[in-house]
């Protein structure tokens, strides 16, 4: 087993093409509890086992989303978008909320299959914003640049509008309406 990287709560180790997340029990407890829900649809990195202070599961090896964007042409990049927007509205149906969806960099890795990572802040709520959050993601400055030089046509305000009708009532017509702009 060795050293891979370190966030802010816990570290992250290799071993034979699996990852091992160690951190302090109520994190790890949580983070696991959200792999298995979102593994049934197949979100998140697959979990293999987990104890009180760590899991295991299979390492993702890819790009994360901004490189994966910068490298590739707009048919790729609007795939891997609406990818993202289809797994945040489904866990906006499960009725939680991931947290970073605002600014994903290090939780989309993107291999053969667009993967989310990095649940341990996930909570319930009545209220979920991952649609929202990443749909925000998008229109910020950075990025919505970097889509326009790729070919994209986002226009803000009236997607704003859209997001404002999805987050009073997050149902499918108005989840596909926001789709329409990617």
């Amino acid at each position: 087993m060795e050293y891979y990287d370190e966030g802010k709560r816990g570290k992250i180790y290799l071993d034979k093409g699996y990852a091992i997340k160690k951190a302090d029990k109520i994190r790890i407890k949580n983070e696991v509890y959200w792999l298995k829900l979102l593994n049934k649809y197949k979100i998140g990195p697959r979990l293999i086992k987990y104890r009180d202070n760590y899991f295991k599961y299979k390492f993702i090896k890819g790009e994360f989303i901004v490189e994966f964007i910068k490298d590739n042409n707009k048919n790729k990049i609007r795939k891997v978008l609406l990818n993202v927007l289809k797994q945040c509205r489904i866990m906006d149906k499960l009725k939680m909320n991931k947290k970073e969806m605002h600014n994903p960099i290090k939780h989309i890795i993107i291999n053969k299959k667009v993967n989310m990572i990095d649940f341990e802040r996930a909570y319930k709520t009545d209220k979920p914003k991952n649609v929202t959050q990443f749909s925000q993601f998008i229109l910020s400055n950075n990025l919505k640049k970097l889509l326009i030089k790729k070919g994209f046509k986002i226009n803000k305000e009236k997607m704003i509008k859209k997001l404002i009708k999805y987050k009073h009532e997050q149902n499918e017509e108005n989840f596909k309406e926001i789709l329409k702009f990617i």
